[in-house]
């Protein structure tokens, strides 16, 4: 791990299998899927391109590139938040930056950040899209939006942890808004059932392959007890542990997580072999019964998406491929275009603030 994990406290390290328990202010990735939503229209894709700011800020992402560089070496949580930040902003309301505008004391909006299932969004990523943003303004002042520096910096953090360097696709403009009522059914949380995991992103414009592709984010990353605590006790209310666990993966989980009264601040990770590398071992890993969260598992557990993990979890380049191909197709979610949107001059603010 080297230098990478140089910003763990750790708290525990158990067992050959490789777990990393550990004690850290909010790091990386976090939660499974959300409940059912109701089926929507698809919604409107616009026009995006990879060569947007040729003009205006040819050296955007040579920029936004210095900084995450930058903080995957100094600050690894970084990494996989930020990609995480990106999955939360651009499953509510599209890919505008709403869920980056922080809330005001006394404001009379309650925004995104507000919301329960984004209260443990990492510090970390959102401080590196302000640092990115800063930088850009500095060289190009008021011609890259938020929206698109966070979709880079995802990017960047991918292939910083070993994964696909592939092409960002600008031109989105930045939310003049952001409310929490948006959040409740949209955003991702632990214990959905394929089902809904399948209603959830058809809503969203994405196929059950990019569902599976898209779910080797947690690759990367480690996840809070509170998270998965009842697969280890209380399984659907069962009284019984999750039958789809492997026992050597309950028994070490159990160790770092009570049932209760434990500490709120250890974290387990979602691959259990490479926690620091984006590789397709994640799949590997729900094969062999070792999926940290109950969505996680169950993916391997339907007939409808356990193909696609075997086929992912064989061939690295087909994982690679299909999950940057799932990153474009959510980063073009409800793109907001001309005055429907703005660039902020700081991510957290909006212009009129």
């Amino acid at each position: 791990m080297g230098g990478r994990s140089s910003f763990l406290r750790v708290a525990l390290l158990t067992f050959s299998l490789g777990f990393y328990f550990v004690s850290c202010r909010v790091g990386f990735v976090e939660g499974g899927y959300s409940n059912a939503t109701k089926r929507k229209r698809v919604p409107v894709r616009h026009q995006l391109s990879l060569d947007f700011y040729a003009n205006t800020c040819p050296h955007v992402d040579q920029l936004v590139a210095s900084v995450t560089a930058r903080r995957f070496r100094d600050s690894p949580a970084s990494g996989a938040a930020t990609i995480r930040l990106f999955f939360h902003d651009c499953f509510v309301e599209g890919c505008d930056a709403s869920i980056l505008i922080a809330p005001t004391t006394g404001g009379k909006v309650v925004v995104e950040r507000d919301v329960a299932d984004n209260k443990n969004l990492a510090p970390e990523a959102f401080e590196t899209v302000e640092l990115a943003k800063a930088l850009v303004e500095s060289k190009c002042p008021g011609m890259v939006t938020c929206a698109d520096i966070l979709a880079m910096a995802a990017r960047d953090f991918v292939h910083l942890a070993g994964g696909p360097n592939y092409g960002v696709k600008k031109g989105r403009k930045d939310s003049r808004v952001s409310m929490a009522g948006k959040v409740r059914g949209n955003v991702p949380r632990a214990n959905s059932t394929v089902d809904e995991l399948i209603r959830l992103f058809a809503a969203k414009g994405l196929r059950t392959e990019d569902l599976v592709a898209l779910s080797g984010a947690h690759t990367i990353g480690f996840s809070h007890c509170d998270q998965f605590v009842n697969r280890l006790y209380d399984f659907r209310g069962t009284g019984e542990p999750d039958p789809s666990i492997d026992l050597r993966l309950l028994k070490a989980l159990r160790m770092s997580c009570p049932r209760s009264g434990g500490n709120n601040d250890v974290v387990a990770p979602f691959d259990v072999q490479t926690p620091f590398s984006f590789d397709h071992m994640y799949y590997g890993n729900l094969e062999a019964k070792m999926g940290l969260l109950a969505t996680d598992q169950a993916l391997f557990l339907d007939p409808r998406t356990r193909p696609l993990v075997q086929g992912l979890g064989r061939d690295k380049v087909r994982f690679f491929d299909a999950f940057a191909a799932g990153m474009e197709k959510m980063g073009s979610i409800r793109v907001k275009k001309g005055k429907t949107g703005e660039i902020r001059k700081v991510c957290s603010k909006h212009l009129a603030a």
